[in-house]
C-alpha cells in the first residue's frame, strides 16, 4: 500500500510541474508576442521617410532671432528656433549635412562634435537689423545658451556659429547622418532628426 501510495503522490507532483511548465510556457509566449506587437506598433508609428538630403526654403524677410531651445521624443530629437517673424510671415533657411562648418565672413572652421554635423543656416540674424541690439546671447563657437542635451539619443553637440549679413549659422552634431525634416511655422523653425533610419525606439 505504501509503494502504490508513494508511485500514485509522485504521479500527481509530475502533473502539476509538467502543468507548471506549460504554464510559464504560455505566459513566455504571450509576453513575446505583446512586446514583438508593441515594437511593430512603435515601428510604424516612427517610421521616418524625411530623407537626409539638403532641405532648403527661400524667403527673403529677415526676422531677428529670439531663442533656441532643443526637446526629445519618442522617434526624433527636436531644435526649435524662435524668431520675431509675426502676420504669417515665415523665415528662410537651409539644413544640411557637412564635413565641417565654416563660419560667414571670416571663413573659420567651428569644430562640432558628433558623428554626422548639420549645418543650420537661418534667415533670422541674432541682433535687430534697425538697431543692431543683441536679440540673442549667442558666442560664435560655443554651445548654444541654455541648451542643455545631455541624454538624448540623437543630437551630440550644440554650436554658435556666427550671425552675418541677416543670416544665423548653427551647428548641430549629431550621432550619425540621420533622416531629418524641417517645419516652417509663422514665429519658429523647427528641425527634428530622427533616432534611426527605419523606426525610432
Amino acid at each position: 500500500m505504501r509503494r502504490w501510495g508513494t508511485a500514485a503522490a509522485a504521479l500527481v507532483l509530475a502533473a502539476a510541474g509538467l502543468t507548471a511548465t506549460a504554464a510559464s510556457a504560455t505566459a513566455a509566449t504571450a509576453t513575446a508576442t505583446a512586446t514583438a506587437t508593441k515594437a511593430n506598433t512603435r515601428a510604424e508609428a516612427c517610421a521616418t521617410a524625411w530623407g537626409s538630403g539638403d532641405k532648403t526654403a527661400d524667403v527673403t524677410a529677415y526676422t531677428p532671432l529670439t531663442n533656441i531651445r532643443t526637446g526629445r521624443h519618442d522617434c526624433y530629437d527636436r531644435m526649435v528656433i524662435d524668431t520675431r517673424a509675426a502676420g504669417g510671415n515665415k523665415v528662410g533657411y537651409q539644413v544640411r549635412y557637412v564635413d565641417k562648418v565654416y563660419q560667414d565672413g571670416s571663413g573659420t572652421a567651428i569644430p562640432v562634435g558628433g558623428g554626422a554635423v548639420l549645418e543650420v543656416r537661418v534667415a533670422a540674424p541674432s541682433y535687430d537689423p534697425e538697431t543692431g541690439a543683441a536679440t540673442y546671447p549667442g558666442r560664435a563657437g560655443k554651445p548654444l545658451p541654455g541648451v542643455n542635451i545631455s541624454g538624448y539619443r540623437t543630437f551630440k553637440d550644440t554650436r554658435f556659429v556666427g550671425s552675418f549679413e541677416g543670416d544665423t549659422q548653427i551647428g548641430l552634431g549629431v550621432r550619425a547622418r540621420l533622416p531629418f525634416r524641417v517645419l516652417q511655422l509663422p514665429d519658429r523653425l523647427v528641425i527634428d532628426v530622427a533616432h534611426t533610419w527605419s523606426t525610432a525606439r
